[in-house]
């Protein structure tokens, strides 16, 4: 059966940017911690993972959709725009392109929608047939799990590989209730305010007595306890708008197709990369 890796390429920068020891320059005094900590990582996943086909997608500049149903979406981070070149991980995409290139992996930037877009309608166009990894600490992925779609969360010895059983195990519900479950909690990292008075237990067990969101929102009154009640009646229409900002769908084209996608070179390190595009 053929093996899928999609790694989310700006969220593997920014570990591997921010994660590095220290700033690493090479002889000709170029920054490079970014990209090699990038490659050494990817090259750890490949040979774990043994994929027979490879894609890494990048978030590129354009307009987002999921303002125009919330004003404060991502308005926390960071413009680095505005960010010296030390201290910015995008300084260095431009290296780790030419790595990509280098090892023969398709990789691009999204054009109309966000990375998490594109690699949802990888995993819902070809989960079905195919095994599918993603490899992304970003949470939103876990609605995608299933039997054969998986989540790889990259920490060297310590990386985790979300299953539903993990999913299960962590939150209490099933992978595709998770869209419903953040939107509930919120999520700080992307500016989203989930209901007052619920947490992660509270959204996992009033979950497990109605099923999902709109059904809860539906049968408000039947929720025993009087501040929830309140809180999610009260909250109802920010609820929807996080789950229509939260659910990840199959709503875009496809910038490679699986044939596209295949990956076959044979056991590389990340120096000999590093040698191949001129910055050892």
């Amino acid at each position: 059966m053929n093996r899928l890796l999609i790694v989310d390429g700006h969220n593997l920068l920014f570990q591997m940017f921010f994660g590095m020891p220290a700033r690493i320059v090479n002889e000709q005094g170029k920054a490079i911690q970014g990209t090699l900590g990038f490659v050494g990582a990817l090259l750890k996943i490949i040979r774990r993972i043994k994929p027979t086909h490879i894609a890494v997608l990048f978030d590129g500049k354009h307009e987002n959709n999921r303002l125009a149903l919330d004003s404060n979406y991502k308005t926390n981070r960071i413009d680095y725009s505005e960010i010296p070149e030390e201290k910015n991980p995008f300084s260095q995409l431009n290296d780790i392109y030419a790595a990509l290139d280098y090892l023969g992996i398709q990789h691009t930037e999204s054009t109309d929608c966000e990375t998490d877009d594109l690699i949802a309608s990888y995993a819902l166009t070809y989960g079905q047939d195919n095994e599918i990894v993603i490899s992304s600490f970003d949470s939103d992925f876990f609605q995608l799990i299933t039997d054969k779609v998986s989540v790889l969360r990259y920490r060297g010895e310590k990386t985790v590989i979300c299953t539903p059983d993990y999913i299960t195990e962590k939150f209490g519900i099933a992978p595709s209730q998770y869209a419903d479950f953040k939107s509930l909690t919120g999520d700080v990292a992307d500016n989203i305010k989930g209901a007052e008075k619920v947490g992660l237990k509270t959204a996992s067990r009033l979950l497990s007595e109605f099923g999902n969101l709109e059904n809860m929102i539906a049968n408000s009154n039947n929720i025993k306890k009087p501040s929830i009640r309140e809180s999610i009646i009260q909250n109802s229409n920010r609820l929807r708008t996080n789950y229509k900002i939260i659910k990840l769908e199959n709503n875009y084209s496809l910038p490679f197709t699986l044939s596209e996608l295949e990956y076959r070179l044979g056991e590389i390190s990340t120096t000999e990369v590093l040698k191949g595009i001129g910055l050892k």
